[in-house]
């Protein structure tokens, strides 16, 4: 792998069990992750006060941040899932770090907005699940 390149499951999420110091344990079983950063686009364009009947250059300023993190894999039962299961039971936010190599963790309060199981005849049961951030937040460049 050439210098700088990253390894794709390095690529996690983490889930805080809620003590004090929080603990976070990856979720385990994922095969596919993926984690988007994007802002809506507020279109600011007004026509020239000066030339209304010219050219018309479209504008425009940053809005609402969006953070989410989508990810997919085996289901693997145990402790850490089964706290994690009862958050998207519930429907309730929870901390959370997504970590990304070579850039660094992102660490807040996170919800999953889809969740769902997936199971054939023959292969292990999977799951997929969609977090968005719940709240501001926190970036720590990796060192």
């Amino acid at each position: 792998m050439a210098d700088g390149q990253q390894l794709g499951r390095l690529l996690l999420i983490k889930i805080g069990d809620g003590a004090e110091p929080e603990v976070f344990t990856n979720l385990c079983g994922l095969k596919t992750r993926s984690f988007n950063l994007s802002a809506n686009e507020i279109d600011t364009t007004i026509p020239s006060c000066t030339n209304p009947g010219g050219p018309v250059q479209k504008t425009s300023r940053p809005g609402i941040s969006n953070r989410t993190f989508t990810g997919s894999g085996a289901f693997v039962a145990g402790a850490a899932m089964s706290a994690f299961m009862g958050h998207v039971r519930a429907s309730e936010a929870f901390n959370a770090q997504v970590v990304v190599p070579g850039d660094g963790t992102y660490e807040g309060s996170w919800m999953v907005t889809d969740f769902s199981f997936d199971g054939d005849v023959e292969p292990n049961m999977e799951f997929s699940a969609t977090f968005v951030a719940a709240d501001v937040l926190e970036f720590t460049a990796e060192v």
